[in-house]
Formats: structure tokens, C-alpha cells, sequence
């Protein structure tokens, strides 16, 4: 091993084949556990914000002698690719974060498409993967298309069903364009997503009729009974999706599926006529005939992307109370970090 200036990290000589470790027991500091743990999981995509909060929680269960959920939980195993055709690849997650596995897949999803026009990754054994749309835009931002799918426990009764039995299974959809901007859809089948809910919970909030039905299989709007009751890539489905929030001890078992492609490939005038026709179907919608009652159009991302500008611009709207959590949160996982507002 080497160190790097600052003295209480040291970093791993990648020439040296791990299999010459031998079992001798090292005492490493808890600030070069939680560098090595945060430097791993930004490499990967992982905000540098949440790359923090997830250290420091790994680096607390290692200090509290919990081990089986500390940094040891984080070398995605040695996560690696199994390449299945020259275009298609799966990876297993082996339980690591979902962001980690989902931003691997999807930079090999690009590396292909840039050498064959299009990749395709498939997941499992993951876990919650956050927003669809941060890997579509992340390829768009490479100049391709991309489609992402993921699976999750079950939140959903089958139609006359009273029980739930599927996932919400998300899934996003990401196409460059021009000037006129890009289109990037991410939805799901279900009316509303379970984190509104949690939302509504948490804010002691009522939800809009239609929403949800209670463990009873009832309409209901309150999010509290909505929440108690509320297969790809060769992941678990139906019930063997475990709930990240019910069933904390037990792997997940989330899949994700991921397609990257170039869309100007069949065009003879390429990325040029692609964007200028995306620019023409938006122009399009856009200015087409209005209903009555409606002043606008919107084209899918559209609308996430205006709120996007106004709040980097005047700040992520919270209540007091979830400030309060969240800092009681940091200040559990051992960050000073406060939310700051903007100043007005």
C-alpha cells in the first residue's frame, strides 16, 4: 500500500494482485474508511452528497461492530460483466446500491453503442436504482437514445384485484433533440408513485381519491393504510421483490434493464437530421390546436425540466419538519452539513 498526502488514507498499489494478501488484521482509521468508501462510490456516479451519507453509515456499522453491514457491504463484490453477444451484457449486483449497479450498466450500455451503434445491459439482484430519467439524460448527454426499466415490491392489486401483487415497475425513456430541447419521459403504470405517499404520511397530509386502496382492498386517502399494502433479466417479480422499507434484513432482489442506442442510424443526413426533425415534432405539438380551457403543450420533460431551473434557482421547497429529520440524520451518520436557505 501507498499513501497519498493526506496522512490518514492510504490507497490500494493496483499493481499489487489482491490474492497476495494474506489474513493479517489491519487497524484502519475511520476517516480513511469513510474516504475510501466515498471516493468509491462517487467513481460510480453516486452524488458526492449521498456518497457521504452512505459512508458514513457504512463506516458507524463497522465502528458499532455490525460488520455485516458495514464497507464491506460496498466493494460491489467485484462487479462484473458477463457479455452475452457483442451488444448485450448482465450484471449481476450482487445486493450493492442500485445507483452503483445502474450507472455501471448504463456507461456499458454507451461504451457498446459507440463502437456497435447500441448496448443493452441487463441487471439483478439490485436495488432501489433512484430516478429513472438520471440514466436516460445521461446518455442523452452522450448524444444517444436510452431506455431504462426497473421492477419493485409490490404496490399494485391486478385489475378487480384487493390485494397487491405488482410492482410499480418504472420505466424512462430518453431521446436527444435540438434547439426545441430533449424529450425524456419516466413513468410507471401505477396512478401515483409510493414515495407521494410517504410524502403525504410524512407530512400528515391527505391523498387524492383514486390514489390507493387499504389492506382491505378499499379506496382509501389516507397514505398511511395506502402504505401498508399497499420479471425481467432474471431478477426476482411479483412477490419475491422484496420492500426496501418492510423487510430491511433480506435482499431486495431488484432488476433493472437498460437500452442504449444511436438514433441517427438510419438516417442518411445522421445527428443533424435526427435533431432537426425532433426539432420539427416539437415545434409540432407545441403549437398545434388547443382544447378549450388550455394555453400549452408540454412535451415529456418539459415541465420536471422548468421546475429543475426554478429551484436552482430559488431552492428545493421542504417543510421544517423534514429539515429537522434530515438533519437529525446527518447529525446521526456523524455530518455537521446544515440545509441552508436561500437567501431572499
Amino acid at each position: 500500500m501507498r499513501h497519498s498526502g493526506d496522512s490518514n488514507v492510504m490507497l490500494v498499489d493496483t499493481q499489487t494482485p489482491i490474492s497476495k494478501c494474506t489474513n493479517q488484521t489491519l487497524n484502519i482509521t475511520p476517516t480513511s474508511v469513510t474516504a475510501l468508501a466515498k471516493a468509491i462510490l462517487t467513481s460510480h456516479g453516486v452524488p458526492p452528497d449521498r456518497a457521504n451519507l452512505i459512508a458514513t453509515a457504512l463506516t458507524l456499522a463497522d465502528l458499532r461492530g455490525v460488520d455485516t453491514h458495514g464497507i464491506n457491504r460496498l466493494p460491489a463484490p467485484d462487479l462484473t460483466f458477463n457479455t452475452k453477444t457483442p451488444t448485450m451484457a448482465l450484471l449481476d449486483a450482487k445486493n450493492t446500491f442500485g445507483y452503483v449497479a445502474g450507472s455501471l450498466a448504463i456507461d456499458k450500455c454507451i461504451e457498446m453503442a459507440h463502437i456497435y451503434g447500441m448496448g443493452m445491459v441487463s441487471v439483478r439482484n439490485s436495488n432501489h436504482y433512484g430516478m429513472g430519467a438520471t440514466y436516460v439524460l445521461h446518455a442523452i448527454e452522450q448524444g444517444f437514445a436510452c431506455s431504462a426499466y426497473t421492477n419493485a415490491s409490490r404496490a399494485m392489486p391486478p385489475w378487480a384485484g384487493a390485494e397487491a401483487l405488482l410492482g410499480t415497475l418504472t420505466f424512462a425513456v430518453g431521446v436527444p433533440g435540438g434547439g426545441e430541447g430533449d424529450f425524456v419521459l419516466d413513468t410507471s403504470p401505477c396512478v401515483a408513485a409510493r414515495g407521494k405517499m410517504r410524502k403525504a404520511a410524512r407530512r400528515g397530509e391527505s391523498i387524492p381519491e383514486g390514489y390507493a386502496l387499504d389492506a382491505q382492498g378499499r379506496p382509501t386517502t389516507d397514505p398511511v393504510a395506502a402504505l401498508e399494502e399497499g420479471g425481467v433479466c432474471g431478477s426476482a417479480f411479483l412477490v419475491g421483490v422484496h420492500d426496501q422499507y418492510k423487510e430491511m434484513g433480506r435482499p431486495q432482489g431488484v432488476g433493472h434493464w437498460f437500452l442504449v442506442f444511436r438514433p441517427d442510424v438510419f438516417l442518411d443526413g445522421g445527428v443533424e437530421e435526427f435533431r432537426e426533425r425532433m426539432d420539427t415534432l416539437f415545434r409540432t405539438v407545441r403549437g398545434f390546436k388547443k382544447a378549450e380551457g388550455f394555453e400549452r403543450t408540454y412535451v415529456n420533460g418539459e415541465m420536471e425540466a422548468e421546475v429543475e431551473e426554478k429551484r436552482r434557482r430559488e431552492g428545493i421547497p421542504f417543510t421544517k419538519a423534514e429539515v429537522d429529520a434530515l438533519h437529525y440524520l446527518g447529525l446521526q451518520s456523524g455530518v455537521q452539513i446544515k440545509m441552508e436557505e436561500v437567501s431572499k
